[in-house]
């Protein structure tokens, strides 16, 4: 394995972040490597198309200083300083690429569904990382069924 100096955690702030990070944790501690936590707010207009027929710079407030507050307590439990931890507004897929470059990251963990189908067409936020990023990327599979779970395929 690469020895890295500097990671970036990109989170959703789910509970399957905690997943994430554990992995981006073990890494760095087995490198030394210091973790960048990364949290992207999607503008509401980008969600939704810009189609909103009302101002919801309210609710966009209201979204960031709940993901504020969110992002200030994971980094705290991981134990990541503020100064490393950064709240962005845009296309996840971009700006954590962007953070990543600016950073001077050379490893990228996200999280990953392994989605198939129409949502592999339309791309995901661990894929889309993936194909513009500069440096390596670990995508985490989560949200999976445990194997020892059966699947009806009825």
């Amino acid at each position: 394995m690469s020895d890295y100096t500097k990671l970036v955690l990109a989170v959703d702030l789910t509970e399957e972040s905690n997943v994430v990070a554990q992995r981006a944790l073990a890494i760095a501690r087995d490198s030394q490597a210091i973790i960048h936590l990364v949290h992207v707010i999607e503008p509401l207009g980008l969600t939704y198309g810009g189609d909103l027929p009302m101002d919801v710079s309210a609710v966009q407030n209201q979204i960031q200083e709940q993901a504020a507050a969110h992002l200030k307590e994971f980094g705290r439990r991981l134990d990541i300083s503020e100064s490393e931890q950064h709240l962005i507004f845009g296309r996840p897929e971009s700006e954590i690429q962007k953070a990543a470059e600016e950073i001077g990251a050379d490893l990228i963990v996200v999280g990953s569904h392994g989605r198939h189908g129409l949502a592999l067409l339309l791309g995901s936020t661990a894929n889309g990382v993936l194909h513009g990023a500069t440096c390596d990327v670990l995508a985490v599979r989560v949200g999976t069924i445990p194997s020892n779970e059966k699947i009806d395929s009825a």
